[in-house]
C-alpha cells in the first residue's frame, strides 16, 4: 500500500516550496513503541488491546486502520473491511505518553476458522522549524512518514493457536500450520515455495537448509508469513537441493520444525 496520491502530491509540493525558500533539513521519525506485536481476537473476545507509546521528544500523530489480509500470487493483499474496527482512528500522543487502541470485533468469525488482518499505523508527517546546528537559525524540517504494520488474527469457535496460560483451553481446538515446500525456477531464478494447508497461519523465522551436513541460512530472523490455504515464495541460492528438509521455527516455537519437500 502507498500513500494516497493527494497526500503524496501535497508533501512533494511542500518540499518544493521549502527548497525555494531556503535550507531544508530532513528528519525521520520512528520513535513509536507498539505492543503486543501479535494481538489476537479469541472466539469469546469482542475486543483486544494494542498499546502505542511515544518514545520520542515530539508529539506523534498516528492514523490507525485495520485491513483484511489475504495472500495470492505469492504476495500479500490488503482490502478494506468492517469486521474489526480500531479505536481511536487517529491518536495524538505526547512524548513519554501511551495510547490504548481498542480492536473491536463487529462480526463473528465462522466456527473453526482463522481470519487475518493487518493493523496499519501511519505516522502523519509534519513540517516544523528547527534550529540549524552551528548558527541557531531556523530551518524547515520535513518529518517523513513512518508506517508500522502489525498482524492481527481472529478465531471462530473451536479454534485457537496462541498459547495463553491465563485462559482455559480445549486441547482439541489448537490449530496448527501444515507446511510443505518445493523449489521452483522462474525466469532463471530459484525460489522456495512454501504451502500451508493447515487451519492457522505460519510465522516463519530462522529458516535454514542443510547441505553437506552444514546449515545454510535462508533467512536470519523473520522469513515471512504463510496464511491458511496460501503459497508464498522466497528466493534461494541455485545450489539448494530440492530433496533436503527445510528447518524453520514456526510461530515462535522453541524447537525448529523440519518441513519435508513437496512430493
Amino acid at each position: 500500500m502507498c500513500l494516497p496520491s493527494q497526500r503524496l502530491c501535497a508533501l512533494r509540493c511542500a518540499v518544493l516550496v521549502m527548497l525555494m525558500l531556503g535550507t531544508v533539513m530532513a528528519q525521520a521519525a520512528g520513535s513509536v513503541l507498539i505492543w503486543p506485536i501479535d494481538p489476537v481476537l479469541e472466539a469469546d473476545q469482542q475486543a483486544s488491546a494494542l498499546w502505542l507509546e511515544n518514545r520520542g521528544t515530539e508529539t506523534a500523530i498516528l492514523q490507525i486502520r485495520v485491513f483484511a489480509w489475504s495472500q495470492s500470487g505469492f504476495n500479500d493483499q490488503y482490502q478494506s473491511q468492517r469486521d474489526v474496527i480500531g479505536s481511536p482512528p487517529v491518536a495524538k500522543i505526547e512524548p513519554g505518553q501511551k495510547q490504548l487502541v481498542r480492536l473491536t470485533r463487529i462480526r463473528d468469525v465462522p466456527p473453526g476458522q482463522e481470519l487475518a488482518y493487518r493493523i496499519i499505523i501511519d505516522e502523519i508527517p509534519s513540517i516544523a522549524p528547527v534550529a540549524t546546528p552551528g548558527n541557531g537559525k531556523a530551518a524547515a524540517a520535513i518529518r517523513f512518514q513512518m508506517r508500522y504494520s502489525v498482524p492481527l488474527f481472529a478465531y471462530g469457535v473451536g479454534l485457537w493457536s496462541k498459547e495463553d496460560s491465563t485462559r482455559s483451553r480445549d486441547s482439541k481446538g489448537i490449530g496448527k500450520a501444515d507446511l510443505s515446500w518445493d523449489k521452483v525456477t522462474v525466469a532463471g531464478r530459484s525460489y522456495v515455495e512454501i504451502r500451508n494447508q493447515g487451519a492457522v497461519h505460519a510465522r516463519l523465522t530462522d529458516a535454514t537448509f542443510k547441505q553437506g551436513g552444514q546449515p545454510k541460512p535462508l533467512a536470519e530472523g523473520l522469513l515471512g508469513y504463510v496464511l491458511p490455504g496460501a503459497v508464498m515464495r522466497w528466493p534461494v541460492p541455485d545450489a539448494v537441493s530440492a530433496d533436503q528438509p527445510l528447518q524453520v521455527r514456526v510461530n515462535g516455537a522453541t524447537q525448529l520444525q523440519s518441513i519435508a519437500p513437496q512430493r
